[in-house]
């Protein structure tokens, strides 16, 4: 596996981690554990995110921030498996 998939990797799992906290806080809104966590990997998450898209360019259309030139069509795409092995 290459850098840019344990990259994009790390991201998922901490969007995954937010994904199940953010889905127990719904029925436990007053848990401050899960709130914890929630943070806690949500901080990790947007950490990672900035790494990935400063070596690699924008995981989705919302962060392509360029305003010299449109970005994101220069994949490859996060989703493009085969892309992302070396």
């Amino acid at each position: 596996m290459n850098d840019r998939a344990k990259l994009l990797k790390t991201v998922q799992c901490y969007s995954f981690a937010m994904l199940e906290a953010s889905l127990f806080l719904d029925t436990h809104p007053e848990c401050r554990e899960a709130l914890e966590y929630y943070n806690k990997y949500k901080k990790l998450c947007e950490e990672q995110k900035r790494l990935f898209e400063e070596k690699y360019g924008p995981l989705t259309m919302a962060s392509d921030a360029n305003s010299e030139s449109w970005q994101w069509a220069n994949g490859p795409w996060p989703w493009e498996l085969c892309a992302n092995e070396d």
